[in-house]
C-alpha cells in the first residue's frame, strides 16, 4: 500500500472510487448539484485544501480529502472490496496530521446518521466523538489534535 499526496492526475480515480461505494452512495450528477466536479476539485487540492489517495498496486483504492480552513475532513472514501484494509485509516492519519501541521486544533466532519452505517463505527473507534445532528439529518463528529 502506498498513501501519497493527490494531485490533478488523481482526480479520475477519486470519482471512480467515490461512486462505487456501497454507502453514502451518489452519482456524478449528485455531486454535481453540490458543486463537486472535475473543474471544481483541482482547486480543493491545493492551498488550504489537500487529497491523499491509496494505492495497491499501483491502482488508487481510496482516497481522502481536507480543508484547513474549515478544520475538516470532507472526504473519506474506500473501495468496496478493499475495505478492512488500513486504507481508511492510513488515509485518516495523513488527514489529522496535515490539519495539526496548519494549526488546527479540533476538527470535524459529517456523515450518515444511522448507526448502522460502517462510518460511523469507524470514527468512533479512531477517537471522533458525535456532537450533534445537523439540519440535513447527517450527524457531526469532532475530534481534539494534540
Amino acid at each position: 500500500m502506498l498513501i501519497r499526496i493527490a494531485g490533478i492526475t488523481d482526480i479520475a480515480d477519486m470519482f471512480r472510487v467515490r461512486i462505487s461505494v456501497n454507502e453514502n452512495k451518489a452519482t456524478m450528477a449528485d455531486l454535481a448539484k453540490n458543486g463537486i466536479t472535475s473543474e471544481s476539485l483541482p482547486e480543493m487540492l491545493s492551498g488550504q485544501g489537500r487529497g491523499w489517495v491509496a494505492e495497491i498496486d499501483g491502482v488508487t483504492r481510496a482516497f481522502a480529502m481536507a480543508d484547513a480552513d474549515n478544520a475538516t475532513i470532507f472526504a473519506l472514501f474506500v473501495e468496496p472490496g478493499f475495505e478492512g484494509q488500513n486504507l481508511g485509516r492510513n488515509l485518516m492519519n495523513e488527514a489529522e496530521k496535515w490539519l495539526a501541521e496548519m494549526g488546527c486544533q479540533q476538527i470535524w466532519l459529517e456523515t450518515d446518521s444511522n448507526t448502522l452505517v460502517r462510518a460511523n463505527g469507524f470514527y468512533r473507534h479512531t477517537g471522533w466523538a458525535e456532537s450533534n445532528i445537523q439540519q440535513d439529518g447527517q450527524v457531526k463528529f469532532i475530534k481534539k489534535l494534540n
